[in-house]
């Protein structure tokens, strides 16, 4: 038996997380194997292998035929682009195509490569609720129908549509031991428990009725609906970027975890249903917190935008890699603009908020853009617009008279509209700004960020990761997953009261420089209370290759 004291040998002992962890204690002092103590040898702790892959559900793998309950989730205008979708679905992991915000065309040529590339690995698409535009929801379903899409993320639902229940309902067969098999799968991104609780229900009986009378879904189709929760997986989102409540994941994801073990008792379909984590997961201990809580799987949005595979600018992800954790701010969401809906944006480089903010302000308080005091009108054209309001009216009503022209002869009768168009007009194109790296508009980028951000960029300062060229979506998700693994780890000998030196605390992500070894690194139980702690470096990273999915 080969027992360590010094802390490369501790540390590969505690990384290697296919292997049992003790620690012992040797004429004296404390250490680590991962062989099982011979005789003459006390044992003061011991730690289980941790697997990656109970981390999670097991069924949320297998649904969608993943080595990782991890996703990247998507991010609006093809931010989440094919590149990245594709990256990581070579590793294993499920990311979601940023279809929303896109026009149609652009959605149809990127949902025709994935099928292209990924032939039988996951993938899956974004279907976003458009209320103010309607028709837009339902080419996007008739595209994922027409194409053959499998599974969507849908966001931004407040309540069941036609649309999003045609899609699910599509496809629906019966299995061969009863049960019902679903061609088209659905994992919903919610931030409330009112929310949640129709997806884990079955579609509503009156818009199934309004499918089969329209002739787009058959009779048996929408009777196996009924037996079937409207989605299979249900994402909490807490402190997020783009639309987001804020609310903490401590106290969200419990309340979801609760009203789903309820509608099992109560009968419902949903007991299949996983439950995910997202908003703030930016680090290794943010992931093993998430799934300390109960969560199913990972959902990240923020930390992958500074990756290469993001459809994003060169100076987007610099602004990105250079945020803290206080660096976001509220703004208004130009699709739900005048419900007063905000969006969590990133405030460091860019006056976005401050303007945008501004803006429904005035629109909260003037009934027209012609009541508008010359100052601020001034300020309009000259500091947000860039040009004559008239002239970017010119545009908006050309738009919209072409794409939706009801809402053309609606602003032309109401000032109130034509001055939420026009506001509008800024709040939209404000984030296409920023992923293209306009640079004569830098000062209005929209780049949507969450405290996630900063958290990783603090982890990984003085790394390679420290550059956003070097951040690779997978590397990243990697990193988060196996480093929850490792912290779960850590607190088995936390809890077994055994008191663990700062420098094997921290999971070091990539490029970490190492350290030289010392001894004397752990304490006891029973010396807990007088063992000073040391104050070492971190060690380097373990290797990462013993781990089945990396190969």
């Amino acid at each position: 038996m080969s027992v360590h004291f010094d802390v490369a040998g501790i540390h590969s002992v505690l990384a290697n997380l296919e292997r049992p962890c003790y620690v012992v204690a040797v004429e004296g002092r404390t250490g680590m194997t991962d062989e099982r103590p011979g005789p003459g040898v006390r044992v003061v702790a011991v730690a289980a292998p941790v697997s990656v892959r109970h981390l999670g559900s097991p069924g949320f793998l297998d649904r969608h035929g993943l080595r990782s309950p991890y996703m990247a989730g998507s991010m609006a205008a093809g931010i989440s682009s094919v590149e990245l979708v594709a990256a990581m679905a070579h590793r294993g992991y499920l990311a979601s195509f940023g279809a929303a915000g896109l026009p149609a065309d652009r959605v149809d040529e990127a949902v025709r490569r994935l099928r292209r590339e990924l032939p039988g690995l996951p993938w899956a698409c974004n279907l976003i609720h458009s209320p103010a535009e309607p028709a837009a929801e339902r080419r996007c379903v008739d595209l994922y129908l027409r194409h053959r899409v499998s599974c969507v993320e849908a966001s931004a639902f407040l309540q069941p549509t036609v649309e999003l229940v045609r899609y699910r309902a599509s496809g629906l067969r019966p299995g061969p031991d009863g049960t019902v098999q679903a061609t088209h799968r659905v994992i919903a991104k919610v931030s409330q428990a009112a929310t949640a609780a129709f997806f884990l229900r079955p579609a509503p009986g009156e818009l199934l009725a309004e499918l089969v009378r329209d002739g787009r879904l058959t009779a048996g189709e929408a009777e196996l609906a009924r037996r079937v929760s409207l989605a299979d997986d249900i994402t909490v989102e807490a402190d997020s970027a783009g639309h987001t409540d804020r609310r903490p994941l401590v106290t969200q994801l419990p309340l979801l975890l609760a009203l789903r073990d309820r509608e099992i008792r109560d009968g419902g379909p949903g007991a299949t249903v996983a439950i995910g984590a997202a908003g703030g997961i930016g680090t290794p201990q943010a992931a093993f917190a998430a799934f300390s809580l109960g969560a199913d799987y990972l959902v990240t949005g923020s930390v992958n935008q500074s990756c290469v595979e993001a459809g994003t600018s060169t100076h987007t992800k610099e602004l990105l890699a250079a945020a803290d954790v206080a660096d976001c701010a509220m703004a208004p969401a130009a699709d739900m603009f005048e419900m007063g809906v905000d969006v969590q944006v990133l405030r460091r480089g860019s006056l976005f908020a401050g303007r945008a903010a501004w803006l429904y302000r005035l629109y909260r308080t003037h009934n027209g853009l012609d009541d508008l005091a010359p100052s601020d009108r001034r300020r309009l054209e000259e500091q947000v617009l860039g040009r004559p309001v008239a002239e970017v009216w010119a545009d908006v009503a050309a738009y919209l008279s072409r794409q939706r022209p009801e809402e053309a002869e609606r602003a032309a009768r109401e000032p109130k509209v034509r001055m939420a168009l026009l506001f509008r007009w800024y709040l939209g194109l404000s984030s296409r700004w920023a992923a293209d790296g306009e640079p004569t508009r830098v000062g209005d980028y929209q780049i949507w960020c969450g405290p996630a951000m900063g958290a990783f960029n603090a982890w990984a300062r003085g790394t390679h990761w420290q550059d956003p060229r070097n951040r690779r979506a997978p590397d990243v998700a990697r990193a988060l997953v196996e480093g929850a693994a490792y912290h779960a780890r850590l607190a088995q000998l936390r809890f077994a009261g055994v008191r663990l030196p700062s420098w094997c605390t921290v999971y070091p992500p990539p490029g970490t420089e190492p350290c030289p070894a010392r001894s004397a690194l752990l304490s006891e139980p029973a010396a807990a209370a007088t063992s000073a702690r040391p104050a070492v470096p971190h060690p380097s990273p373990p290797g990462r290759e013993a781990h089945p999915w990396s190969k």
